[in-house]
């Protein structure tokens, strides 16, 4: 319903609109930001070659979220990550272009699930092991 209403109102334009749900999407993924997450999972990644490994921590407000395929989706995108661009900590993580669709920052990824999911996403600790390295 919003948004057709929100096409309505600039007139079929598409690309405003979607820069205007985007916007309330963000605004109220920010609400968020103060809800205490107890619950989530760890995700693993191991590139093929089996010489570089990642773990992710991610965090969510109930056990329901953190078994829903977006959630899962997202830990798996961001150990994926962490695999790919070796982030040292999670702020350096978020400001990272996603490796998918450089168009977006990791941190507008979890945005973007938070908007789906109703509830505050967080990153937790971020691991990385490359072979040979320490």
């Amino acid at each position: 319903m919003r948004v057709k209403k929100v096409l309505e109102e600039v007139k079929g334009n598409d690309k405003k609109a979607f820069e205007i749900l985007k916007k309330e999407g963000f605004e109220k993924a920010a609400k968020k930001q103060d809800r205490q997450t107890t619950q989530g999972i760890i995700e693993t990644y191991v590139h093929h070659s089996g010489k570089v490994a990642s773990l992710v921590e991610l965090f969510c407000e109930t056990d329901f979220v953190a078994r829903n395929e977006l959630f899962k989706n997202l830990a798996h995108d961001l150990a994926l990550q962490v695999a790919s661009l070796a982030a040292k900590d999670t702020k350096e993580l978020a400001v990272q272009e996603f490796i998918k669709d450089p168009a977006k920052k990791v941190e507008d990824l979890v945005k973007e699930v938070i908007v789906k999911t109703g509830e505050n996403i967080r990153i937790g600790r971020i691991f990385r092991i490359e072979l040979g390295k320490e």
